[in-house]
Protein backbone atom coordinates (compact mmCIF):
# COMPACT_ATOMS: atom_id res chain seq x y z
CA UNK A 1 0.00 0.00 0.00
CA UNK A 2 1.44 3.34 -1.01
CA UNK A 3 1.81 6.33 1.24
CA UNK A 4 4.08 8.48 -0.88
CA UNK A 5 1.75 10.75 -2.87
CA UNK A 6 -0.16 12.30 0.00
CA UNK A 7 -3.66 11.46 -1.22
CA UNK A 8 -4.40 9.81 2.13
CA UNK A 9 -4.05 13.21 3.76
CA UNK A 10 -7.17 14.38 1.95
CA UNK A 11 -10.14 13.76 4.29
CA UNK A 12 -12.32 12.22 1.57
CA UNK A 13 -9.66 9.75 0.47
CA UNK A 14 -8.73 9.00 4.09
CA UNK A 15 -12.38 8.09 4.73
CA UNK A 16 -12.62 5.94 1.62
CA UNK A 17 -9.53 4.05 2.80
CA UNK A 18 -11.06 3.64 6.27
CA UNK A 19 -14.25 2.30 4.69
CA UNK A 20 -12.15 -0.15 2.67
CA UNK A 21 -10.45 -1.24 5.87
CA UNK A 22 -13.76 -1.81 7.67
CA UNK A 23 -15.19 -3.78 4.73
CA UNK A 24 -12.05 -5.90 4.58
CA UNK A 25 -12.22 -6.67 8.29
CA UNK A 26 -15.84 -7.79 7.89
CA UNK A 27 -14.85 -9.98 4.95
CA UNK A 28 -11.96 -11.54 6.86
CA UNK A 29 -14.18 -12.13 9.88
CA UNK A 30 -16.78 -13.78 7.65
CA UNK A 31 -14.13 -16.15 6.31
CA UNK A 32 -12.97 -16.98 9.84
CA UNK A 33 -16.57 -17.72 10.80
CA UNK A 34 -16.91 -20.03 7.79
CA UNK A 35 -13.68 -21.78 8.81
CA UNK A 36 -15.22 -22.30 12.27
CA UNK A 37 -18.45 -23.71 10.77
CA UNK A 38 -20.37 -20.64 11.93
CA UNK A 39 -22.56 -19.62 8.98
CA UNK A 40 -24.66 -17.31 11.17
CA UNK A 41 -21.55 -15.41 12.21
CA UNK A 42 -20.36 -15.27 8.61
CA UNK A 43 -23.74 -13.96 7.52
CA UNK A 44 -23.67 -11.21 10.15
CA UNK A 45 -20.24 -10.06 8.96
CA UNK A 46 -21.27 -10.17 5.31
CA UNK A 47 -24.37 -8.11 6.09
CA UNK A 48 -22.21 -5.54 7.90
CA UNK A 49 -19.82 -5.56 4.95
CA UNK A 50 -22.71 -4.97 2.54
CA UNK A 51 -23.97 -2.03 4.62
CA UNK A 52 -20.50 -0.49 4.73
CA UNK A 53 -19.98 -0.92 1.01
CA UNK A 54 -23.42 0.34 0.00
CA UNK A 55 -22.79 3.88 1.22
CA UNK A 56 -19.12 3.70 0.25
CA UNK A 57 -19.93 2.79 -3.35
CA UNK A 58 -22.68 5.41 -3.61
CA UNK A 59 -20.27 8.10 -2.44
CA UNK A 60 -17.49 6.96 -4.77
CA UNK A 61 -19.67 6.47 -7.82
CA UNK A 62 -21.68 9.67 -7.50
CA UNK A 63 -18.66 11.77 -6.57
CA UNK A 64 -15.07 10.88 -7.31
CA UNK A 65 -15.87 8.33 -10.04
CA UNK A 66 -18.41 10.57 -11.78
CA UNK A 67 -15.90 13.41 -11.90
CA UNK A 68 -12.97 11.31 -13.05
CA UNK A 69 -14.92 9.38 -15.64
CA UNK A 70 -15.38 12.63 -17.59
CA UNK A 71 -11.88 11.93 -18.90
CA UNK A 72 -11.80 9.00 -21.32
CA UNK A 73 -8.48 7.78 -19.94
CA UNK A 74 -10.04 7.29 -16.51
CA UNK A 75 -13.47 6.13 -17.69
CA UNK A 76 -11.98 2.92 -19.04
CA UNK A 77 -10.64 2.15 -15.55
CA UNK A 78 -13.70 3.29 -13.61
CA UNK A 79 -16.33 1.31 -15.54
CA UNK A 80 -14.82 -2.06 -14.50
CA UNK A 81 -14.64 -0.88 -10.90
CA UNK A 82 -18.34 -0.03 -10.93
CA UNK A 83 -19.09 -3.43 -12.49
CA UNK A 84 -17.13 -5.07 -9.66
CA UNK A 85 -19.23 -3.11 -7.14
CA UNK A 86 -22.41 -4.50 -8.74
CA UNK A 87 -21.10 -8.07 -8.84
CA UNK A 88 -20.15 -8.04 -5.16
CA UNK A 89 -23.43 -6.40 -4.17
CA UNK A 90 -25.35 -9.10 -6.04
CA UNK A 91 -23.33 -11.85 -4.36
CA UNK A 92 -23.73 -10.36 -0.88
CA UNK A 93 -27.46 -10.07 -1.43
CA UNK A 94 -27.98 -13.63 -2.62
CA UNK A 95 -25.33 -15.87 -1.09
CA UNK A 96 -26.45 -19.08 0.63
CA UNK A 97 -23.81 -19.83 3.23
CA UNK A 98 -25.12 -23.38 3.68
CA UNK A 99 -23.99 -24.08 0.11
CA UNK A 100 -20.30 -24.98 -0.19
CA UNK A 101 -20.22 -23.51 -3.70
CA UNK A 102 -21.46 -20.17 -2.35
CA UNK A 103 -18.98 -20.37 0.51
CA UNK A 104 -16.21 -20.61 -2.09
CA UNK A 105 -17.74 -17.71 -4.01
CA UNK A 106 -17.50 -15.64 -0.81
CA UNK A 107 -13.87 -16.65 -0.36
CA UNK A 108 -13.12 -15.67 -3.95
CA UNK A 109 -15.03 -12.39 -3.57
CA UNK A 110 -13.07 -11.38 -0.46
CA UNK A 111 -9.81 -12.01 -2.34
CA UNK A 112 -11.11 -10.08 -5.35
CA UNK A 113 -12.14 -7.20 -3.09
CA UNK A 114 -8.53 -6.86 -1.96
CA UNK A 115 -7.47 -6.54 -5.61
CA UNK A 116 -10.27 -4.07 -6.26
CA UNK A 117 -9.23 -1.93 -3.32
CA UNK A 118 -5.65 -1.91 -4.56
CA UNK A 119 -6.80 -0.57 -7.94
CA UNK A 120 -8.51 2.31 -6.18
CA UNK A 121 -5.97 3.07 -3.47
CA UNK A 122 -2.84 2.60 -5.57
CA UNK A 123 -4.16 3.95 -8.84
CA UNK A 124 -7.32 6.00 -8.90
CA UNK A 125 -6.98 7.80 -5.57
CA UNK A 126 -3.44 9.08 -6.25
CA UNK A 127 -4.53 10.22 -9.71
CA UNK A 128 -7.43 12.14 -8.18
CA UNK A 129 -4.94 14.15 -6.17
CA UNK A 130 -3.45 15.68 -9.31
CA UNK A 131 -6.56 15.70 -11.49
CA UNK A 132 -9.33 17.25 -9.38
CA UNK A 133 -9.81 20.98 -8.92
CA UNK A 134 -11.05 22.54 -5.69
CA UNK A 135 -14.62 22.71 -6.99
CA UNK A 136 -14.45 19.07 -8.06
CA UNK A 137 -13.29 18.05 -4.59
CA UNK A 138 -16.27 19.95 -3.18
CA UNK A 139 -18.56 17.98 -5.51
CA UNK A 140 -16.95 14.69 -4.52
CA UNK A 141 -17.31 15.60 -0.83
CA UNK A 142 -20.97 16.48 -1.32
CA UNK A 143 -21.57 13.05 -2.88
CA UNK A 144 -19.92 11.38 0.12
CA UNK A 145 -22.06 13.40 2.52
CA UNK A 146 -25.22 12.50 0.60
CA UNK A 147 -24.26 8.81 0.72
CA UNK A 148 -23.52 9.02 4.47
CA UNK A 149 -26.41 11.02 5.96
CA UNK A 150 -25.74 12.18 9.48
CA UNK A 151 -22.07 11.19 9.35
CA UNK A 152 -19.01 13.41 9.26
CA UNK A 153 -15.57 12.76 7.85
CA UNK A 154 -12.92 11.41 10.21
CA UNK A 155 -11.32 14.20 12.24
CA UNK A 156 -7.57 14.70 12.11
Amino acid sequence: MCHYCGCRQIPLIRDYVAEHDRATVHGDNALRALDQSDPAGAKAHLEAMARELESHWRGEENGLFAIMRREAAYAEHISPLVAEHRELAQLLGSVDLADPVDQQRVRDAVAELAEHISKEEDGLFPMSLIELSGAEWDTAMAAWEEAHPGEVLIED
